[in-house]
Parts: structure tokens; C-alpha cells; sequence
């Protein structure tokens, strides 16, 4: 059964604004494997930090495993990187800003001793970023047992390098992106899961206006587009799920609450201050993540939403609309340049 690690701080839960619950995050970390430095030309940055990991038999649970984690060097995605890596998996940090990780996986190494933390470069906003992760992650003779599509943005406006709007193109199409072009690896190590980190907010989509996708972003806070770049990572989940039956593939949705992360550093200081001191610390954000991504219970369920802490719950009913999230694959296809 899963076991919640025990560093998280209970605190009232509060919804302030019902506001974006994970952080802006697309960071990046680096390479070490066993202490020693691990060259791969495909464009893996090379650092080494600690000595050898020793490993017990409590802590090596996950060890031989390797995890792909989008946004990891801030948030809930960090905290869900320093927990797996406790557990002595072998992580691929996948994010924007080198010098951020690099900050991130020192930390993890000296807290952990676990070496097997590595960097690669992942821009979810630029689909030709994501085709060349991708690209560089298949040139590995790589097994991948968990993908955690983690990264995301909420309150910006404007478009994606490719001309989606902001947060669809990042939230949604990225992650689509880099999981379909990943997704063969993934069948192939046997007992993966995939999951998709989404937001309560997604409730608040009343259905996906496919006009409006390829224009700038239209609301002023930017809130509207962000729940329908959550219900679309809702979707994915499910009509994912259904593609993999037959597979020992397994998908999730989860929403990690309202997570005092870096996603709120544009609310005036004071206001800040105060809505934070009611919300989640990102390790308790990240319970729901880590859950998903491990817990044995939950090895053969597919297709669903957790809440906080990783508990299921029904999502927003257009999630369980078939047909939505076949359009929904089968445009996202088409603006990738995959088949459907």
C-alpha cells in the first residue's frame, strides 16, 4: 500500500481563489549516474555531485526504475523528484532553465544519496523543443516506467512559439506531444504508468471552443483558458487509457489542491502572504502525483481522477464524454503532425 512520506505539514485547506494548483514549472536538472559522471551525446549536460548511492532495502523500492518528470525543479514537481528519488529511482528531470535544476539536483543528491538524477532540456511552449527531448531520450537504450507529466502554467496571456494559445499549447498539447512520441518506450518497460498532472479548475470548463485555440488568450485573468487546458489534460487521460487497454499501461489524472508554489508570485505581496499561509505545502500537493506514480492498489486502475492526497473522484462530466476526447486526440494529432 502507498505510504505518504512523513515530511508534509498539516494545514487548513482553504480554496482562495480556486486558482491554478501546481506550479509554473518547466525546469531542468542533469546527469550522474553511481557518482561517476554518465556522458551521452544526445545532449544530457554532464555533472557529478556525492559519492557512490548506497541504497537499503527500505529506500531501493523503486531502484532499477526510471522516471521522466516535467517541471521538477520547483513545486510539487520538485518534491515528487525528491520522494521518488529517495526510493531510489533513476530520474530524468525534464525542464527549461539549466542553471535552476542544476540548483535542484544538488539538493536532491544531498538529501537522498541517490546520484541517478539527470537533466534534459524541455521547452512544453515550443513543439520542436519537445520533438528533440524526445528524439534524445529515444536514442538511450532506455526503459521508461513513469512519466509524470508535471509542468504547467496558469494567468498568462498571449501564444505558444507555434501559435496555440498559451496555456492549451503548454498545458495540453506539449505534454500530448512528448507522451505520444514516448509512448512506444513506455509499452515496451512493462508495468508503466503515465500521469497527468491536472486541476480542479477543470470543473469550471463548460465545454472546448476549438475556434479559439489558435488565437491569444482572451480572458483577463487567463483563468477561463487555463480550466480548458485541464479539462483537455482530463481527457487526454481517459481517451489515453482507452487506446493503451490491453497493455499493462496505466494513466491518471490528478489534482494536487491549491499548492503554495511559485504559480502565485504575481499576487501583490500582502495578498500573497495571506492566501498561502490557507494552502497546501507542495508536499502535500505532491501526495497525489507520488500516489499515482507508485502506489501497488492502484497498478490496474486506468483512466481516472484523484484529489488531494491521491483519493478518486468523479471529474467534470464532459471528461467522460467519449467522443470530446476523441476530437480532442484527433486535433491535437493533427497539430503535432502525428497520426491519429
Amino acid at each position: 500500500m502507498y505510504r505518504p512520506f512523513t515530511k508534509a505539514v498539516k494545514r487548513t485547506v482553504v480554496d482562495p481563489l480556486d486558482a491554478p494548483n501546481h506550479q509554473k514549472s518547466h525546469g531542468l536538472g542533469h546527469v550522474c549516474k553511481g557518482g561517476k559522471p554518465h556522458h551521452v551525446s544526445c545532449g544530457f549536460v554532464t555533472r557529478t555531485y556525492g559519492g557512490p548511492t548506497t541504497m537499503t532495502t527500505e529506500t531501493a523500492e523503486l531502484a532499477g526504475k526510471t522516471f521522466i518528470i516535467t517541471g521538477a525543479n520547483t513545486g510539487i514537481g520538485k518534491i515528487t523528484a525528491m520522494e521518488l528519488a529517495r526510493k531510489g529511482a533513476h530520474l530524468i528531470l525534464a525542464c527549461r532553465n539549466s542553471a535552476k535544476t542544476d540548483t535542484v539536483i544538488k539538493e536532491i543528491v544531498k538529501e537522498t544519496g541517490n546520484t541517478q538524477v539527470e537533466y534534459i532540456h524541455l521547452d512544453l511552449g515550443d513543439l520542436s523543443s519537445v520533438r528533440e527531448c524526445a528524439k534524445e531520450l529515444l536514442a538511450r537504450d532506455l526503459k521508461i516506467h513513469g512519466l509524470v507529466n508535471n509542468a504547467g502554467l496558469a494567468g498568462q496571456r498571449g501564444l505558444t512559439k507555434d501559435g496555440f494559445e498559451i496555456q492549451f499549447g503548454t498545458n495540453h498539447l506539449g505534454h500530448y506531444l512528448f507522451t505520444r512520441l514516448l509512448l512506444d518506450r513506455i509499452k515496451e518497460s512493462g508495468g508503466a504508468r503515465i500521469v497527468n498532472v491536472a486541476s480542479k479548475s477543470h470543473y469550471a470548463a463548460k465545454g472546448v471552443d476549438w475556434s479559439v485555440l489558435q488565437k491569444p488568450t482572451r480572458s483577463v485573468t487567463a483563468m477561463k483558458e487555463y480550466s480548458v487546458s485541464k479539462l483537455a489534460n482530463v481527457l487526454f487521460t481517459k481517451e489515453l487509457a482507452r487506446r493503451l487497454e490491453g497493455t499493462d499501461v496505466t494513466t491518471y489524472a490528478v489534482h494536487p489542491g491549491v499548492v503554495a508554489t511559485d504559480v502565485w508570485r504575481r499576487v501583490p505581496g500582502p495578498f500573497r502572504w495571506v492566501i498561502k499561509k490557507f494552502m497546501l505545502t507542495p508536499e502535500q500537493g505532491a501526495e497525489s502525483s507520488l500516489r499515482c506514480a507508485t502506489a501497488p492498489e492502484l497498478a490496474k486502475e486506468t483512466g481516472r481522477y484523484y484529489d488531494v492526497g491521491g483519493k478518486e473522484v468523479k471529474p467534470n462530466r464532459l471528461a467522460d464524454d467519449a467522443d470530446l476526447a476523441k476530437t480532442l486526440w484527433t486535433k491535437s494529432a493533427e497539430w503535432t503532425g502525428l497520426p491519429a
